[in-house]
């Protein structure tokens, strides 16, 4: 039988075939020919695009030496605090909390890093374009790592291991040994010339000052390679739709009859295909999600405040440290304007490992799952609509409905990473696997 050529699938044949036929025929979901095709676009999950303002983004040894700089506590201003602080590989590369917590608490909530090359923009404003430059803002970041550049530097200079390996991928390491030349701590402090930091980077001379950032941007490259190495791909879904191609009854079973019917709603009435769109079930986009503020707060105006940063990061896809200006940096950045109905727009994240994730919202309001699709089903107690955004209405979801669409997103999870980049290096910094 050729699923496609027909007019209508019947998940309760599939499932009889198993010995499953035991429930009623109208407990089972069925999808149309029209619905097939739109799954069948929803995975497999391709490998991350290309980019190219990071020339080392596939190289192996970058990679090594980003899951080295990853786990180490010396890149921050107390030595206590790394990336997997916030970035926890048992707790699917987040942290569990509403908001992040490092040197001190942050405002938003820590996404997760698996899969995150695919993303377009980073954090959820998009300040960041590029995923390299967004690993640079949390290392000096007073709330997070709180280090600075020059500190950094002098970490991997007195670290034969990891000078090595930074030599090996970026061939060259300039000497930082005078203290007159290059201060123990220092970096830019914009508006405040009179913070230590800045005074010791102000005194550095230009070429000192662009030999320290060259480095800074190279941890940031590296730390983007490792980044690239955690992907998830083959979640209970995924196999669903390889069954769907090879018509194979047992992997579509692989999905319970309450997640066939939560897809069917995601597909239609729920319309969350809209936002949560492809194979990373993200559009990349931003939207005014409704979601009100915590604790009496102000509203988070979200894009609105990211534009401005992003366009003057130096660390940007057309500044002077982006492999790709011309091209990749003009195409990120050309068109993009700050417009006045970008004021509390969210980027659109993926759910592929959602279920794992908790909490949600850009500051973590809802705990569950649940209560993120019964927001959506009712939106009480929501921010008034956007004039502009048009896709966040009330889905009027009943209770059973509202169970379906959490039971196919828990069907997106998949937390089978590949253990060799799954903390330190084990045995050294050196590998001989080659595969992404």
């Amino acid at each position: 039988m050729n699923f496609l050529a027909t007019g209508l699938i019947s998940v309760t044949l599939l499932v009889a075939a198993l010995h499953r036929s035991s429930a009623p025929a109208e407990e089972r979901a069925r999808l149309e020919e029209s619905e097939v095709a739109r799954v069948l676009r929803m995975s497999p999950l391709p490998p991350p695009p290309p980019d190219p303002t990071n020339a080392h983004a596939d190289d192996l040894a970058a990679a090594r030496l980003g899951q080295a700089l990853f786990y180490d506590e010396r890149l921050s201003k107390n030595g206590d605090v790394s990336c997997a602080t916030c970035h926890q590989p048992d707790r699917a590369f987040t942290d569990g909390q509403a908001q992040g917590r490092a040197m001190a608490r942050v405002d938003r909530n820590t996404p997760t890093v698996i899969n995150s090359a695919h993303n377009r923009w980073f954090f959820w404003d998009g300040r960041s374009d590029s995923a390299w430059a967004q690993a640079l803002g949390p290392l000096e970041d007073p709330r997070e790592h709180g280090g600075s550049r020059l500190q950094f530097g002098h970490v991997i200079d007195r670290d034969p291991r990891l000078r090595e390996l930074y030599v090996e991928v970026f061939g060259s390491w300039p000497d930082l040994s005078d203290p007159e030349r290059f201060p123990e701590r220092g970096r830019p402090v914009p508006g405040v010339p009179e913070h230590p930091l800045a005074r010791s980077w102000n005194a550095m001379t230009a070429a000192d000052r662009h030999a320290v950032n060259r480095i800074f941007a190279n941890l940031g490259k590296a730390l983007a390679a490792y980044q690239r190495r955690l992907r998830s791909t083959r979640a209970p879904f995924d196999v669903f739709v390889e069954g769907l191609r090879e018509e194979d009854p047992e992997k579509l079973s692989s999905l319970s009859d309450p997640a066939i019917r939560g897809l069917k709603i995601f597909l239609g009435k729920g319309r969350c295909h809209t936002c949560h769109d492809g194979p990373y079930f993200s559009d990349l986009e931003f939207h005014m999600i409704r979601v009100p503020p915590r604790d009496g707060r102000e509203p988070d105006i979200g894009r609105y405040g990211g534009v401005p940063v992003v366009f003057d990061d130096p660390f940007n896809s057309l500044g002077l440290f982006s492999d790709d200006p011309e091209v990749t940096g003009r195409r990120r950045l050309g068109y993009l304007v700050r417009v006045p109905h970008s004021r509390l727009e969210m980027k659109t994240p993926s759910l592929r490992n959602v279920a794992a994730t908790a909490p949600y919202m850009h500051h973590g309001f809802f705990e569950t799952l649940e209560e993120v699709v019964r927001f959506y089903s009712t939106l009480e107690g929501a921010l008034p609509p956007h004039p502009r955004e048009k896709l966040v209405d009330p889905l009027g979801l009943d209770e059973r409905e509202q169970a379906d669409v959490v039971a196919f997103l828990r069907s997106l999870s998949d937390l089978e990473l590949s253990e060799e980049w799954i903390g330190p290096p084990r045995g050294g910094l050196q590998s001989t696997s080659s595969d992404i």
